[in-house]
């Protein structure tokens, strides 16, 4: 194991540390680049602005909410959400990220199982609104982000103003209210994609500790410009794309939306930024598409690449000017990319590294605030979820012949437990406190976590065998004509055990390419059984797929963009 130092990071015990240190460390620096409004133009916020704005808001809720209200969010990521997240938890009560994208039955499910006091919501989610206008007996107030004269709402700049008044008359109800940090102030409602939500109850230790854990592994600090493309209810994005940026100083550029990705990156020109898998190989797919559509230039760029691998062995890095256009995609001055909520193929992250990108990835839970395992800047696996990260004891349970078992973790960032849901939670936190994570893997000679798959998806063989699907879902993706997969398993009547199969959705520009346009559903089945045979070709006889289902449409999946394999 390499003993290389970590990074040095302030202390932080709660959110309220977190803002007024940035506040007293990088005064003047933007916060935020947002586009208020119709603006076209990214409009900066200072440090103290934001500062003021989380005052005066939390002190307009204290003068109508007692001290431990429920406050949920309900919205796309704008700058009043990050104003409405620390006027929560920093004084007034439990903040209640809500995920936009659900049902609006799921979402008044959420708002009750919370007692919701509060609820803030954007104009975009106002036919939502209506929806469930009413029908939430515990809310006593709805604001809205956007001004409109509806009286039955509060508009969130009156709050603004209010706020403002009764600081200048001496009101310290919020900025002097006690934090503890041990208390739930954050109840997440995870995306399960087999079973109910489950209400994580968070506390700003959790927070703090995964904070200064975090960036004592991964160097970001207040020169850095981060670009927010996640949605801000997911912990992954809220800790690390929020919370960990205003805490290292960090200017954050708001993405306006998915289809802005492009033309945003290149106005912001940002330095960091996190992704999810999908949109990592959505990139360099595109950029290998361009590069293989002529022979000339993909011979140009595999000669470059060689070279400045060469070149790098002597301390000579030419990354950024033989690859230009590669970086003008991200903007210019893209250094750092973080990758979370799913396997990344190692060959995407080094041919990312390859570009001079630092690209790595890292595993998380909601349980664990999120992170659990980061791969450095400085030390990295491309094969692994990271190493555990400082302070937190992450160990292999019931370990197998392999080493597999399942992770499970203790440490300060690990959650409080299930809220109202005691025996869920002690499904979940053993008396020694571990966190049972469900995942599966092990921990290599360098200390790397290494997942393979999800407890609940292994397949049994009979000869007492653990089949990963993950793991033979992975190798499929390798094909370029696979666009998703799922690996289950049948029982075999004929043969008395489990028969693996392989239900693959492939990449029909690919297909088409290959087999024409007007190609049968027969000839299709028979190019992915093709695949499936170079697959099994690795794969020991217990592993290897019996049978390949042709489906003609993406999987369901959840608003995490897991495919929900039930």
């Amino acid at each position: 194991m390499k003993d290389i130092p970590l990074y040095e990071v302030t202390k932080v015990t709660n959110l309220r540390d977190v803002i007024k240190t940035r506040v007293r460390e990088f005064p003047g620096n933007p916060v935020f680049l947002h586009k208020p409004g119709k603006s076209t133009e990214y409009v900066p916020v200072t440090t103290e602005q934001y500062d003021h704005d989380i005052d005066c808001l939390g002190t307009a809720f204290m003068s109508k909410l007692s001290k431990g209200a429920r406050i949920a969010i309900l919205s796309e990521t704008r700058y009043e959400w990050y104003v409405t997240y620390l006027a929560t938890t920093n004084g007034t009560g439990c903040v209640v990220p809500i995920d936009k994208e659900l049902h609006t039955e799921e979402i008044v499910n959420c708002l009750n199982r919370a007692h919701a006091d509060m609820v803030v919501f954007s104009s975009s989610k106002l036919d939502t609104v209506n929806d469930f206008y009413g029908k939430v007996g515990s809310i006593k107030y709805y604001v809205s982000m956007d001004d409109t004269d509806d009286d039955r709402f509060i508009n969130y700049s009156d709050l603004i103003k209010e706020g403002e008044k009764l600081l200048s008359e001496g009101d310290k109800t919020f900025t002097e209210a006690d934090i503890d940090p041990e208390e739930m102030t954050i109840l997440l409602f995870t995306s399960g994609t087999t079973a109910r939500s489950k209400a994580v109850m968070l506390c700003q230790r959790n927070i703090c500790k995964n904070l200064m854990a975090m960036f004592s592994m991964l160097y970001i600090d207040r020169n850095d410009m981060f670009f927010s493309v996640l949605p801000l209810h997911h912990t992954y994005e809220c800790t690390c794309g929020f919370l960990g940026q205003v805490y290292r100083g960090t200017t954050i550029a708001i993405c306006s939306g998915l289809r802005y990705i492009t033309s945003e990156i290149k106005e912001a020109k940002p330095t960091c930024i996190l992704m999810v898998p999908v949109m990592l190989e959505m990139f360099y797919k595109k950029i290998m598409k361009n590069i293989t559509s002529d022979p000339k230039k993909a011979k140009k760029f595999n000669t470059g690449r060689k070279l400045s691998k060469f070149l790098l062995k002597f301390g000579i890095d030419v990354r950024k000017k033989l690859f230009a256009q590669i970086h003008e995609v991200f903007g210019g001055r893209m250094r750092l990319i973080i990758l979370g909520g799913a396997p990344v193929k190692p060959e995407a992250l080094e041919f990312f590294q390859d570009m001079g990108f630092i690209c790595v990835q890292g595993y998380g839970l909601t349980e664990c605030a999120p992170i659990l395992a980061l791969n450095r800047d400085v030390d990295f696996e491309n094969k692994a979820a990271g190493l555990p990260l400082p302070g937190v004891d992450v160990k292999i349970l019931d370990p197998d012949s392999d080493g597999i078992g399942e992770f499970i973790a203790k440490g300060d960032n690990v959650f409080m437990g299930y809220y109202e849901d005691p025996v869920a939670t002690a499904q979940a936190l053993d008396t020694d406190g571990y966190y049972h994570t469900g995942d599966l893997g092990y921990i290599d000679e360098n200390g790397f976590c290494i997942i393979t798959g999800r407890k609940k998806n292994v397949i049994i063989a009979a000869n007492g065998k653990n089949v990963f699907p993950e793991e033979i879902e992975y190798l499929l993706s390798l094909d370029d004509r696979v666009a998703e997969s799922v690996v289950s398993g049948e029982h075999d009547e004929n043969k008395d055990d489990i028969m693996i199969v392989a239900t693959i959705f492939p990449d029909m520009e690919i297909i088409e390419q290959e087999l024409g346009a007007d190609a049968s559903d027969e000839q299709i089945l028979k190019l992915l059984e093709d695949v499936v045979d170079n697959v099994n070709d690795s794969l020991p006889i217990y592993k290897k797929i019996k049978k390949t289902v042709l489906r003609k449409e993406e999987f369901e999946k959840n608003t995490s963009k897991k495919i929900k394999r039930y």
